[in-house]
């Protein structure tokens, strides 16, 4: 796989200091001015998957990493702002394109890929194969994040206008049922520890929620069942990953890089299968 040309670049800023210092496992921070870890600010639906990667990472080198997780388009909105992240991954590559196109973050690369799946109850009935016929059926009701807001909002509204392709009238049926209900400025209040495309097809609000694949767990919810859209109204859903630029701190900014740079490797990269992502750095087996 071709680095890309900030990852080479972090490669020479961090590679000689860590053969300069080979600190054993578990070792104390070499980066003293960033006693409290890096900060990432991620796509919510990295919760599990990053947190595990983290955790090996700090457990390897004893760098501490704090994640944010939340919408996409809105953790972005907050680096704008000035918010202190040193690390950005969003579920989408747009948001970090934009925020490489503001001077703020080095272009991303591709960090995890993901696919768009509906969330159902188990006896919904719902297929690959008789999906779109079952959302454009009356009364069918439509789970969606908020698009902008959330890379996850944009990709069901994607699907929406590729379904007009293939059926006339697809797309507007399709958008005037959708309900953007996550994912936006104001999160919902959910009771409990319930996630809310669960809470709200439990609840009977929606029949379908429109998701990603992948997982907050690595064990599948019984409660729930995922169908993945047909090939022929699928899109690429590519997690795209930056490192945001910060002046006056080059410890930290060493930090960021290696922390990226060690989310590409083949040790953390074969840590994402288990949660419905598609690696693109690790070993063929």
């Amino acid at each position: 796989m071709k680095m890309a040309t900030w990852m080479m670049a972090g490669a020479l800023v961090v590679l000689p200091a860590v053969a300069a210092t080979s600190p054993p496992a578990a070792a104390p921070s070499a980066t003293s001015s960033t006693p409290a870890g890096i900060v990432v600010y991620a796509a919510g639906s990295l919760t599990g998957a990053l947190a595990d990667i983290a955790k090996q990472y700090t457990a390897t080198t004893g760098e501490p990493v704090r994640i944010v997780n939340g919408p996409a388009g809105l953790l972005r909105e907050r680096i704008e702002k000035g918010e202190p992240a040193d690390v950005y991954i969003s579920a989408n590559m747009a948001h970090p394109e934009r925020l490489a196109s503001e001077g703020k973050a080095t272009p991303p690369v591709v960090f995890a890929r993901n696919a768009l799946c509906v969330q159902t109850l188990p006896d919904a009935g719902i297929t690959s194969a008789n999906l779109l016929d079952r959302l454009l059926a009356p009364g069918t009701r439509i789970g969606t994040s908020t698009p902008g807001a959330d890379p996850g909002g944009d990709y069901a509204w994607q699907f929406f206008a590729r379904a007009e392709t293939v059926h006339p009238g697809a797309r507007t049926n399709l958008e005037a049922k959708a309900k953007k209900l996550v994912g936006g400025p104001v999160a919902p209040t959910i009771p409990g520890n319930v996630g809310a495309a669960k809470y709200f097809l439990q609840h009977h609000d929606v029949d379908v929620f429109f998701g990603y694949c992948s997982s907050h767990d690595a064990t599948p919810d019984p409660d729930l069942r995922k169908v993945e859209v047909p090939a022929n109204l699928s899109l690429p859903v590519d997690y795209g990953m930056s490192v945001v630029l910060r002046d006056g701190d080059p410890a930290r900014s060493a930090a960021a890089y290696r922390f990226a740079l060690y989310a590409m490797s083949p040790a953390a990269q074969e840590r994402l299968p288990a949660y419905g992502f598609r690696a693109v750095a690790a070993p063929e087996r």
